[in-house]
């Protein structure tokens, strides 16, 4: 397990969110993605180390409700749910492809399920994937080349690549240096608890007084505060740390990236101790605007072939097949 990197103490998105590796059983693997179940999140290139921005409103149900209902004991994690990033009264124009005759992918060397080598030896991963449908949807020759991460950006703007598919977190730093495409996922912040404690809906007065666990100087632990005020909230080193306490019954719940918890709930580390409580929380002041593909700046011909092949894809439920594949528990 390799500690995470302490994050941002404002309620921004991390700049490099840790990566969080997950031990899993083989069936496990199995029904994720056939590959090592290693959960990552978004990452960007620097720090945002912009002042707090205003409390953000927590979204709850509208009907007021006298006290949290309880799964019970035994309950199950949420059912799959595969989310939507396109709105279908938006469908993009479709757009000269006539001046793409390939498209160089850049990607990362070691982020599964993102971004792994597989056993042939190739780049494979949800995000590699995504780009072979986009480049099959748009009809052009495909290359995907792996890269360390932290040199990504530089070999997109030097021109030895056009786009890079790897998790890139669309910050403000970034998009003075490259282009976006509309987001394809985002991370989701959720609640952890045990099993036994598992709340459908999830409100600030559920928390009074309840212990809450959080990685200390994260934008998780930032939301935590400015929203959930009256809970009692314990800041931990690293996620290893903060799931350990959940499982010891140290703290009541935790929150967090819920791509990586949803590995961790699944995994054999979980000891099938723990589910999701409440919904999914997609505030982009603490947990980011999305992740997209980058691309030069400038080069909006291949953006909008980007996102016109990327709505072309949802549309024809194959996305939902690609988030399948990779994502057994969903973190929405």
């Amino acid at each position: 397990m390799v500690p995470a990197r302490r994050l941002p103490s404002g309620p921004v998105a991390p700049a490099r969110a840790p990566r969080r590796r997950l031990a899993v059983g083989m069936a496990a693997l199995l029904a994720l993605c056939g590959v090592a179940a290693l959960a990552g999140v978004a990452r960007a290139e620097t720090p945002d180390k912009s002042s707090p921005p205003p409390p953000a409103a927590v979204q709850a149900p509208a009907a007021p409700a006298p006290r949290p209902a309880v799964a019970g004991q035994g309950a199950q994690v949420a059912p799959q749910a595969v989310p939507s990033f396109w709105d279908p009264r938006r469908r993009p124009d479709r757009p000269d492809l006539t001046r793409l005759t390939v498209i160089r992918f850049l990607t990362e060397t070691d982020y599964p399920p993102f971004n792994f080598t597989g056993p042939d030896g190739n780049p494979a991963g949800f995000n590699v994937d995504l780009a072979r449908l986009i480049c099959e949807e748009i009809k052009v020759t495909c290359t995907i080349q792996m890269r360390r991460f932290e040199t990504l950006v530089d070999s997109l703007t030097s021109s030895r690549g056009d786009a890079v598919i790897a998790s890139l977190a669309a910050t403000p730093q970034l998009r003075a240096k490259v282009d976006f495409s509309d987001p394809y996922y985002r991370a989701p912040a959720r609640f952890v608890s045990r099993r036994e404690a598992v709340l459908v809906e999830m409100r600030p007065e559920y928390l009074e007084g309840k212990k809450v666990g959080a990685v200390a100087g994260s934008a998780h632990e930032a939301f935590l505060k400015s929203q959930f005020t009256d809970a009692q909230i314990i800041g931990y080193p690293n996620d290893e740390a903060l799931r350990l306490a959940l499982r010891k019954g140290e703290v009541d719940l935790i929150f967090g990236d819920a791509i990586s918890l949803a590995f961790w709930i699944n995994g054999t580390d979980s000891a099938e101790c723990c589910g999701f409580s409440g919904g999914p929380f997609v505030e982009s002041r603490y947990f980011g605007e999305g992740i997209g593909i980058a691309v030069r700046k400038g080069n909006d011909v291949l953006r909008q072939a980007i996102n016109w092949a990327m709505f072309r894809i949802w549309e024809k439920g194959r996305y939902t097949d690609l988030w399948l594949r990779y994502f057994s528990v969903s973190p929405f």
